[in-house]
């Protein structure tokens, strides 16, 4: 019997030996990075329950920054894999963004409600320099363009507030690490909005056009509010009501001539 198995397993061995070859002489031109963006976000809790969290709950995260100084970056999904931080979103027309992104948590409480109003949390100077340094490698080695690195809010603008208004998004623009409007060419549309705001349609196509899953009904339902105030937050952090303004108008349309 022992002698049966032996010659059965060099026969199966010799049928894949001659079996299809794998040809590796011809690598096509048509393809990019699996990775086009990068996804920032806080985790609302402490150091130690957000790596619990991140290691053994339903969510993941490429990395962590954590809050002590300097900062601690954690490595927890490889880059070749997917991790589990996006959720149900979309930007620049891309939907599921966990398959095509890198996520980055930030240890911060996110923030609180008081009697006087929502106080929001900064970030640590030690944390900000540790995404930036995180950020520029990430950038190189997959080629992430300026306008894809983006927040939770804005690929989730109806559900997530992350990573917050106090986040330093000028600062990562200076960076050469994401985008900012122009102070100057802001100011002169400003005047020009102030005498007349443009329509909705207009505030929803000029949404869509850089990249917020924005509704187009022409209305300003409670939808498109949640998405203009996502878009606020980040490139008008004083003010974030979801209304629209002549301020908000001119920055899309500074932005949009990039």
């Amino acid at each position: 019997m022992k002698f049966l198995c032996s010659a059965f397993l060099l026969l199966m061995l010799a049928g894949c030996a001659s079996g299809p070859r794998l040809d590796t002489d011809h690598p096509s031109v048509n393809h990019d990075n699996r990775v086009q963006f990068v996804v920032v976000h806080y985790t609302s809790t402490s150091l130690e329950r957000s790596l619990a969290l991140l290691t053994q709950g339903q969510v993941s995260s490429h990395y962590l920054i954590g809050d002590d100084a300097p900062a601690t970056i954690y490595k927890l999904v490889d880059e070749s894999q997917r991790a589990w931080h996006a959720g149900d979103s979309e930007w620049m027309g891309r939907t599921w963004l966990n398959s095509s992104s890198i996520g980055i948590e930030i240890v911060n409480p996110g923030y609180r409600d008081t009697p006087t109003g929502r106080v929001w949390y900064p970030y640590s100077e030690a944390q900000v320099q540790a995404l930036v340094v995180l950020l520029k490698d990430i950038s190189k080695r997959n080629k992430i363009e300026p306008r894809n690195i983006i927040g939770h809010s804005d690929i989730a603008p109806l559900r997530k507030l992350d990573p917050g208004p106090l986040f330093p998004w000028k600062r990562l623009a200076d960076e050469g690490l994401g985008i900012w409007p122009d102070a100057q060419a802001v100011a002169r549309y400003k005047a020009q909005y102030s005498n007349e705001l443009p329509s909705i349609t207009w505030f929803q196509e000029e949404l869509v056009r850089l990249g917020y899953p924005t509704p187009q009904t022409g209305e300003l339902d409670v939808a498109t509010r949640h998405v203009l105030a996502a878009f606020q937050m980040r490139f008008r952090a004083s003010l974030f009501d979801g209304t629209p303004d002549a301020e908000s108008a001119a920055i899309l349309r500074v932005l949009n001539q990039r």
